[in-house]
């Protein structure tokens, strides 16, 4: 149903007021500027305007598809359907040494930041890496090893997390036989808390999803397991595309591309608790497609140029890392990509995209990430 409310401004206000009261009125009534009615009946239309502004705040709380932020989380919490919460960004740091002539021991929740010390991470367990020991609770570098990579996770949740490959260079306090750290790779998976339009798109996927069993309900309970969950469901085949009556399988990424087997766990956990009764089912992660792109800039003298061919790198990486199950990169998107990086490109030439000039499929079972970025 479409409610079509009749708003008036503070002038028609007024006039409907004084078309009013002369009709009705015996004799002549004084309306000009500075009379006590004209008074009287502009104070009526400044409190009628403050009325129909909170009729429309009203309105605009109390509709899902209108309401924002803690007024959208309250509205949702009467069908207990939660926003889903921010995630931190993880990936890996290298500490290094000059002189490996010792031992050393890097702590679990041993600090890390950024550069410009905006952001910090923390060394986090990863009881398969080789040099864990679970009796130091940390990762112990043996004498002759000049450098050891281990996991980091940043403290605090949010996009503001993802960090660029070379940005995190400092060591909070001081650890001793270590001497310098970096990140080869970019730390990335951070996510901020879910977007409205997000929150309200999932909403009317768990309304379709009530009917357990269906294939709208497997979707929606796994975008519920966390941000950034992608997942293609492919029903009476099996993974080599043979058919297959009542089996169905699930490509699902957790944005990543790489997804852990951890993950994958309890993605299969969650596809066990909504399938149909009787029906079989696998879950894998999906097949990576590399990218590989490189290009050179022409850029306006007045800006620095490696500062320029820097920000579009970050945002070609950050492009391609969006990229979610299935998806073209289409290879025409590249020049718009630096071209909307800053004003100060120019022109974009030699672009090559895996050393050609042609879009890059992904089947649903693919997923395409960045491999080598080559900006000039």
């Amino acid at each position: 149903m479409t409610l079509n409310i009749n708003i008036k401004d503070f002038a028609t206000l007024v006039r409907d007021q004084v078309t009013a009261i002369t009709g009705r009125a015996a004799g002549l009534v004084d309306f000009t500027i500075g009379s006590l009615m004209l008074a009287v009946v502009e104070s009526n239309a400044s409190v009628l305007q403050w009325v129909q502004q909170l009729i429309l705040n009203l309105l605009a709380t109390t509709r899902a598809a209108t309401c924002s932020g803690s007024d959208l989380d309250t509205w949702m919490a009467d069908y207990g359907f939660q926003r889903l919460s921010a995630n931190q960004a993880t990936g890996s740091v290298t500490f290094s040494r000059f002189t490996p002539a010792n031992s050393a021991l890097i702590p679990i929740g041993q600090l890390v930041a950024s550069a410009d010390g905006s952001q910090q991470f923390t060394v986090s367990l990863d009881a398969t890496n080789a040099l864990y020991s679970a009796t130091l609770s940390g990762y112990l570098v043996p004498a002759g090893t000049a450098s050891a990579t281990v996991p980091v996770i940043a403290n605090t949740a949010g996009a503001a997390g993802n960090a660029l490959a070379g940005t995190v260079t400092v060591i909070v306090g001081s650890i001793s036989g270590i001497d310098t750290v970096t990140n080869a790779s970019a730390l990335a998976n951070g996510l901020d808390a879910e977007l409205d339009d997000a929150y309200r798109a999932r909403f009317r996927l768990w309304l379709g999803s009530l009917s357990k069993g269906t294939k709208a309900a497997i979707q929606l309970a796994l975008a519920s397991m966390q941000q950034g969950v992608y997942s293609t469901v492919t029903e009476n085949q099996d993974y080599s595309g043979n058919f297959l009556p009542g089996y169905f399988y699930v490509v699902v990424d957790d944005g990543s591309g790489s997804p852990s087997s951890t993950f994958q766990a309890s993605a299969a956990n969650v596809v066990d608790s909504v399938r149909a009764l009787t029906t079989r089912f696998a879950v894998f992660p999906p097949q990576l497609v590399q990218a590989n792109v490189s290009m050179l800039l022409v850029t306006d003298p007045s800006g620095s140029h490696a500062a320029i061919v820097s920000l579009v790198t970050s945002a070609l990486q950050a492009y391609i890392a969006g990229l979610t199950l299935g998806q073209l990169l289409p290879y025409s998107q590249l020049a718009a990509i630096a071209y909307g990086t800053s004003p100060l490109v120019l022109n974009v030439t030699n672009i090559q995209l895996n050393s050609g000039t042609a879009d890059l499929a992904a089947t649903q079972k693919q997923v395409i990430r960045a491999g080598t970025i080559t900006v000039g």
